[in-house]
């Protein structure tokens, strides 16, 4: 089973950046996708964005695409979630997960997953 550890987050003005990281070890001998979910109290988690360890395919929710960018290196096992022009909106705590569906942004993996790191809060000031 992946471990996961997450850093990066903090507070940010809207409009500034922020790029978190995920830590990974414990890899299993299959492959698997690997992102990013964001939860507020009182919601529904979100996902967010995932890449496949295989071949670096990339989804993204519609809420970041053409802010946030994810992006792994593989040879030090960290992905790291890029994102930029920030919106109050996106404040949340963000957990770094990982599946063996490789359709990370499905449901089924957003709520329930294989790894999921203790998570690390994004706050935007407008």
């Amino acid at each position: 089973e992946l471990q996961l550890v997450e850093s990066g987050g903090g507070l940010v003005q809207a409009g500034g950046s922020l790029r978190l990281s995920c830590a990974a070890s414990g890899f299993p001998d299959h492959d698997y996708a690997i992102g990013w979910v964001r939860q507020v109290p009182g919601k529904e988690p979100e996902g967010i964005s995932f890449i496949t360890y295989s071949d670096g395919s990339r989804e993204y929710a519609d809420s970041v695409k053409g802010r946030f960018a994810i992006s792994s290196d593989n040879s030090k096992k960290m992905v790291y979630l890029q994102m930029n022009r920030l919106k109050p909106k996106d404040r949340a705590v963000y957990h770094c997960v990982a599946d063996s569906c490789l359709t990370g942004l499905s449901t089924r993996v957003i709520r329930n997953h294989d790894s999921r790191g203790q998570g690390t809060q994004v706050t935007v000031s407008t």
